[in-house]
């Protein structure tokens, strides 16, 4: 069952923070490693930067596996809630970016 209070353990790290664009290093150093319960108030693009799996909370019980190639990118559209969990052996990292609507 989601845990919508859980807190986050991955690192999150703002590389760019503009009136038009977020971008972010998500880095989760082990299995299990999460980024909290959260929902996107803009449009994303993720930028995986390993080849492995992410476990995706989607709430209500369900837990997706998301399988990821380092490089490939892909894109998601506001309103989207979830947390994102490391369903790796290793550590991993992927780079968000938000298109911003700040007007």
């Amino acid at each position: 069952m989601s845990d919508k209070t859980k807190p986050g353990s991955a690192q999150a790290t703002v590389l760019i923070d503009n009136e038009r664009t977020r971008v972010t290093e998500w880095r989760f150093p082990k299995r299990g490693d999460n980024t909290g319960w959260h929902r996107h108030r803009w449009d994303y693009v993720v930028v995986p930067l390993f080849d492995g799996v992410l476990e995706i909370d989607n709430g209500g019980g369900e837990i997706a596996k998301a399988g990821m190639s380092n490089g490939v990118p892909y894109f998601r559209k506001a309103g989207v809630e979830h947390d994102v969990i490391n369903g790796n052996d290793f550590e991993c990292a992927f780079i968000e970016v938000e298109f911003l609507d700040r007007e």
